[in-house]
């Protein structure tokens, strides 16, 4: 499986199917949350910039396994027409030190 979603740069972002079984071996309450990955990266409310290089497209969503929260995905843009998730997790709160890099 490699899904793909396209970032605001417009650049194509591969979710594959190593990355999407080590997503849910450390953050089980993600089985079955393609599509919330997926359009997290393609429509977030804001972009952060990462520790290493890497973007955090952050949605909230009101309906999650858990309760209410944001789905934060990080990922790669290794160049105009390729990249790749790097990891997906749910957070209660928005890392509020880190840099925007784009916000809706």
């Amino acid at each position: 499986m490699v899904l793909i979603a396209h970032s605001t740069e417009r650049v194509p972002i591969r979710l594959t199917d190593e990355r999407w079984h080590h997503i849910c071996r450390r953050h089980p309450e993600l089985e079955g949350q393609e599509k919330k990955v997926l359009e997290t990266v393609e429509s977030p409310e804001m972009i952060l910039q990462g520790d290493y290089g890497e973007k955090l497209a952050v949605r909230f969503y009101r309906t999650t396994p858990l309760t209410s929260k944001y789905l934060v995905v990080a990922y790669k843009e290794l160049s105009q027409t390729d990249g790749f998730v790097v990891t997906a997790y749910f957070s209660r709160r928005i890392a509020d030190w880190r840099e925007v890099l784009w916000k809706r």
